[in-house]
């Protein structure tokens, strides 16, 4: 089938009947840990950071606890998170900033202006609440399969373009985080799993290692 001829909203409509309704690795009970493990777990793994992240909420259970906190009394908590000073810094502030659990900003332009929050980290706090923001979450499974699949290269911001113009916003909400689970399960960095994949009919990476 050719790229140009696949009907990529059918194929991402399949792939997000089979992982849309997934909830996040992360490990969070409410929004105040949401958005502070999703700070947190940039360039590290989900994994590690749902380990640390009981003792931290024990000692910090509430915005308004982390908002009269220093950065320097968050390090033996989080001394083992890639990156712990900056992230102690930025979460501080970030409390300091809203300063409790019920003011924490609900939109994309809201969330952005937060020290840590970044595009991504914004589109996947608001997909968890069910508040989706206009974009399409793009991480390190994103950035690998979207070039395997010849849909878009290069940064995130020209991944996410791409797929924004390919797909039904509908679609959106839902994509990147599909996208991300199929990276996590099928389509690997090494050794993917090819005949398991929703795409393997028009995957021009798979095509090629057949060759």
């Amino acid at each position: 089938m050719s790229l140009f001829s696949t009907n990529w909203n059918d194929h991402f409509a399949r792939l997000n009947e089979r992982y849309g309704k997934r909830k996040h690795p992360l490990e969070y009970r409410n929004l105040y840990q949401l958005m502070i493990m999703t700070i947190l777990s940039a360039r590290d793994s989900d994994k590690h950071i749902n380990q640390v992240a009981p003792p931290f909420f024990d000692a910090y259970p509430r915005l308004s606890d982390l908002a009269r906190a220093k950065p320097r009394d968050l390090h033996p908590l989080l001394r083992g998170v890639t990156n712990y000073e900056k992230k102690c810094e930025w979460i501080c502030e970030t409390a300091k900033q809203i300063g409790s659990d019920d003011k924490i900003p609900l939109t994309l332009e809201g969330l952005v202006e937060m020290k840590g929050i970044g595009r991504k980290t914004a589109l996947v706090i608001l997909r968890e609440i069910g508040k989706p923001g206009k974009g399409i979450i793009v991480d390190l499974h994103v950035e690998r399969i979207v070039p395997r699949l010849g849909l878009g290269e290069g940064t995130p911001v020209k991944i996410e373009k791409a797929l924004m113009g390919t797909l039904d916003p509908a679609l959106w909400a839902d994509a990147g985080m599909s996208l991300s689970f199929l990276g996590r399960e099928i389509c690997r960095p090494t050794n993917p799993k090819c005949p398991d994949c929703i795409f393997v009919d028009v995957c021009p990476y798979f095509q090629n290692r057949k060759t």
